[in-house]
């Protein structure tokens, strides 16, 4: 699973307040017992104190520590006593002045068995939807809300089945399957079509099911992408990151694909995202208005192969959908 390192540094500083307003918040509890008993501080301050004693004697070197510690041990035993007593009489639970961590699992560091501990893993899906729902509606762009009510359930002649029977049966359940199976198997997928026929409410669901899941998932239009490789041509130090987001998510959506002006560096480009994200084996869809064979052209005929041989097609068709709910819609005045 790779992170997306500006949104892990969003997600890291998100954690870290959260982390220190807890603290805050436990040591104003703290303070609050310590005010309506002070030789609970006191206690509290011993024990300290015997504990660092007690380490020191147990590694002396040249004596014997055992009565030592034994001392020391039957000192601590009256000062947990005292302690649980004078809280009893507070009414409060014998463990309320011990600092417990909000995830168990890793201490509140974030880090635990040398990876991302699961509360950091939370807080990362968590600004990664916010940086997601910057271009898409992730609220009202989802598998639930796909309608497929706009799409004709006439059969049209020379067709085998309706505009509606193909994009339920052959696009939304594909992208049902790739979002829910993500991570398991790798797959590539091309969305081709006019526009308004419901490429982006896809691409939102997807990246909306994946994200949340925990995988790093890269959202933008091929034109800004294209841009941002030109500038890390050009040494810009801030495009080298955005260069290896494209690279290394663990899903790229790359939308609006063949709007931009085509290029030799942007065929360059484009070579390099198809290329490096298969050897990889990094998913990536594509979104376009374009067909298969066009791509070829505009592009390059290895640049097609490629998509064409490791890429399911999911070809769009129907009524451009936002043309149908205007004219529903009907006029304003």
């Amino acid at each position: 699973m790779a992170y997306d390192g500006k949104v892990m540094r969003r997600a890291l500083q998100a954690f870290e307040e959260d982390r220190r307003t807890r603290e805050a918040r436990e040591a104003r509890r703290r303070e609050d017992i310590f005010r309506q008993a002070p030789r609970l501080r006191e206690i509290e301050r011993e024990l300290r104190t015997a504990m660092g004693r007690l380490v020191t004697v147990t590694f002396r070197r040249g004596t014997d520590p055992a009565e030592e510690v034994a001392r020391l041990r039957v000192e601590n035993l009256r000062l947990q006593r005292e302690r649980r007593d004078l809280l009893e009489r507070l009414g409060l639970p014998e463990d309320c002045l011990e600092e417990r961590p909000a995830c168990p699992l890793c201490g509140d560091t974030g880090y635990r068995d040398g990876g991302v501990c699961r509360c950091l893993r939370g807080y990362y899906a968590r600004e990664q939807q916010r940086e997601l729902s910057r271009m898409l509606d992730l609220g009202g762009q989802s598998f639930d809300t796909f309608s497929l009510e706009w799409y004709s359930d006439r059969v049209e002649p020379g067709e085998r089945r309706s505009a509606r029977s193909h994009m339920e049966e052959r696009v939304y359940n594909s992208c049902a399957e790739f979002a829910h199976r993500f991570g398991r198997r790798f797959e590539n997928l091309l969305f081709f079509g006019a526009p308004g026929l419901g490429k982006t409410h896809l691409s939102a669901a997807i990246a909306r099911e994946v994200s949340g899941a925990g995988w790093s998932v890269v959202y933008d239009t091929a034109g800004h992408v294209f841009r941002v490789f030109e500038d890390e041509k050009f040494s810009r130090e801030e495009a080298g990151e955005d260069v290896e987001r494209v690279l290394r998510c663990d899903l790229l959506i790359l939308d609006d694909l063949g709007t931009e002006l085509t290029t030799a560096f942007v065929q360059s480009a484009l070579y390099e995202i198809v290329n490096t994200r298969l050897v990889e084996r990094r998913s990536t869809i594509l979104s376009t208005n374009l067909m298969p064979n066009e791509l070829g052209r505009r592009y390059s005929p290895q640049i097609a192969s490629r998509i064409e041989g490791e890429y399911q097609l999911l070809p769009f068709v129907g009524e451009d959908i936002r043309r149908l709910k205007r004219e529903r819609q009907g006029p304003l005045f």
